[in-house]
């Protein structure tokens, strides 16, 4: 944490992402006092204040003015007027961190009207509870110690990959979009249980339950899917029966297409 020690940490946004990358920081050691948060709703200040003891502000102009590491949490269709309001000397001075989905490097350096040192980020939510995946990529700008500064960050609420900004877009659509994928085949299979007989709580505990250990198991192992779901389909069983319907019903095309309409909505928000 020796890169992180030594910066003053701002946030302008203070949503649920911002809130889990805090909480990530705060377990990680960072000081509460080094980290502060512009946030318009004076009901979610007042929470962030008395829930992890950060500074809070109404004002972006605070964040920029006292930070030299600002992490940009805001709705992407918001970031124009928000930036509009800054003083774009001062921006030119700071590591800029984006979580926005779908802007560009080249977008948040034009709005900037200069050239600034920029780490483009795409979290997901499970950094709530410091399981979140999280691909990083920076503008030609910043240097090695901006991007090391962005992986510890990140790190803190997860596991961090480095990639190519032409790829954020499908990094976007699979792991930034993804859990909801999964709560929409988690309640599948808990309503799927109910159709068949079992308690409503027998079947949601049971449902999430499997989903967390075969991703443990697939992270433990480093085995393929393919392999892991080989061991456990037997000739003529239930668990061949039941891909057998899954192919039937299109299962793997409907994930590739909803992969496929959130990249395309990602690459969408970057062009407005």
């Amino acid at each position: 944490m020796t890169i992180l020690a030594e910066r003053k940490l701002g946030f302008i946004g203070g949503g649920n992402m911002a809130e889990a990358i805090i909480k990530g920081l705060c377990a990680g050691g960072v000081a509460a006092a080094a980290i502060t948060v512009a946030e318009p709703v004076a009901a979610r200040r007042e929470y962030l204040a008395a829930s992890y003891g950060v500074r809070v502000s109404p004002d972006n102009g605070t964040v920029l003015a006292d930070c030299d590491t600002v992490v940009i949490a805001v709705k992407p269709q918001v970031f124009s007027g928000m930036i509009a309001g800054l003083e774009r000397p001062a921006l030119q001075e700071k590591l800029l961190i984006s979580i926005m989905a779908g802007v560009t490097i080249d977008a948040i350096e034009d709005a900037c009207a200069g050239p600034v040192r920029v780490v483009r980020v795409m979290p997901n939510t499970p950094a709530l509870v410091l399981a979140g995946a999280t691909a990083i990529c920076r503008g030609g700008a910043a240097g090695d110690a901006d991007l090391a500064c962005a992986r510890q960050i990140f790190e803190l609420v997860g596991t961090v990959c480095e990639v190519e900004e032409k790829l954020m877009d499908a990094v976007t659509g699979l792991s930034g979009s993804g859990p909801a994928y999964v709560f929409t085949f988690v309640e599948a299979l808990a309503d799927a249980g109910v159709k068949n007989g079992l308690p409503r709580e027998t079947a949601n505990r049971l449902a999430i339950q499997t989903v967390l250990g075969a991703a443990r198991l697939l992270s433990d192992s480093g085995d393929h899917p393919a392999v892991l779901r080989d061991k456990v389909t037997s000739p003529g069983g239930t668990t061949i029966a039941a891909q057998a319907a899954l192919e039937r019903h299109g299962f793997r095309s409907a994930v590739l297409a909803a992969v496929d309409a959130a990249v395309a909505r990602s690459a969408e928000l970057g062009r407005k």
